[in-house]
């Protein structure tokens, strides 16, 4: 098995470390650790290692699934990459050939399809897990608008397909397709006997979010976590919702990845999905909504264009002045000290990922640098026209 090297991740690598401002990030600003108790008691692993039952069946609750049909993970990527490994990894199972009764029983419930359908431009690990399992058909969302088209996807669904993915609120562009347009794929992977498999880590973002595909049927999976719309990403807590089936069979590869959830995860989770939470997201989308605005102002004042977002991430167009958003960007953090994510990296070199999630007075400071350097290169534009005007 191959796999594409993750092309985001390397380009923070190269340069987040030593920046000043992440205007890259694509979640809320993180919340500070104080307002949570963060005694978990021993240090121990949690245990069932698929995660506290109690919990799992009060997260169940939010979309109509019992604990035995949510499975505790180290975040959104593990979930999907557990899902994808349940759906679309080796039908020989964990033990390969000739493994477990119980296996094959779960690949007679599952299926055995090695195709997915993926709606792209997404995260990359949404496309490139997949494809290093087996085969991937990607369905283009076009700009300016991003819409889902449900027709497009039936028509790249096959036989052997297994999963449809779709990122809803969208990475990079803040899509948020609409409910009938995310029903309408839904029945087609029923039609396919196949799973939607949606990655929800933006919904709760959203001042109104739509019901979570885990919810539509049984052939819905929800993958999310207390990342990007809580403000918790070092907790390292997340879920995937679904079919008993594809859960169990999530559950057995995670005894060879991370076996347990995070403890500490597990025990700040409860507080933040408990009494903490409406004021919890209140307070984010509260942020995501005045960042919006500034940054909205921002780009009018440079008469750049972007779909309006839902969650915390747009995905500009690159100002006229330059070849294209790898160049773009390597210029603004090299002059200016700010991170932004080129749109090549989602298969867009024309436009780059901006993160609007931090708190309020860096973003402005942010945003003040990248508009030096595209003010400068107006300037310098200007004063060559010139030099070449009186030659």
């Amino acid at each position: 098995m191959r796999i594409d090297p993750f092309g985001l991740e390397r380009w923070f690598a190269e340069y987040e470390h030593e920046a000043d401002i992440m205007l890259a990030e694509s979640g809320i600003r993180s919340l500070d650790a104080s307002r949570f108790d963060l005694d978990p008691g021993r240090l121990d692993y949690v245990i069932p290692t698929n995660g506290d039952p109690e919990f799992r069946a009060s997260v169940g609750d939010r979309y109509g699934r019992s604990a035995d049909e949510v499975l505790f993970t180290c975040g959104t990527q593990e979930a999907n990459f557990l899902a994808f490994l349940s759906l679309l990894g080796d039908e020989a199972g964990v033990g390969g050939e000739g493994s477990s009764d119980d296996w094959a029983d779960d690949a007679d419930a599952i299926g055995s399809g090695t195709h997915a359908v993926v709606v792209t431009p997404t995260y990359q690990a949404l496309h490139a897990v997949p494809d290093a399992f087996g085969d991937v058909t990607r369905v283009e969302l076009e700009p300016p608008e991003w819409e889902l088209d449900p027709d497009a996807v039936a028509d790249a669904a096959r036989d052997d397909t297994a999963a449809i993915v779709v990122n809803n609120p969208n990475n990079p562009t803040g899509r948020y397709h609409d409910e009938a347009a995310m029903r309408a794929v839904y029945d087609v992977a029923v039609e396919r006997d196949a799973y939607l498999l949606c990655d929800e880590v933006y919904r709760l973002l959203a001042d109104e979010p739509h019901p979570p595909v885990a919810s539509f049927g049984s052939h819905g999976i929800s993958t999310t976590s207390l990342t990007k719309a809580y403000g918790l990403a070092g907790l390292r807590f997340g879920w995937i919702a679904g079919p008993e089936a594809v859960v169990e069979r999530a559950w057995r590869w995670k005894d060879y990845t991370t076996i347990s959830p995070s403890l500490f995860g597990q025990h700040v989770a409860r507080q933040a999905l408990g009494r903490r939470e409406p004021r919890i997201l209140e307070e984010n989308r509260e942020l995501a909504a005045t960042n919006r605005a500034i940054v909205a102002d921002w780009l009018d004042r440079h008469d750049l264009d972007w779909y309006d977002p839902v969650g915390v991430n747009g995905f500009v167009t690159v100002p006229d002045r330059f070849d294209d958003a790898e160049s773009f960007c390597r210029t603004v953090v090299e002059t200016e000290s700010v991170v932004l994510a080129p749109g090549d990296l989602f298969g867009f070199p024309d436009r780059f990922r901006i993160g609007f999630g931090l708190p309020t007075e860096e973003l402005e400071e942010g945003l003040e640098r990248v508009s030096r350097v595209i003010e400068g290169a107006g300037e310098a534009t200007s004063e060559g026209d010139d030099a070449e005007g009186g030659a």
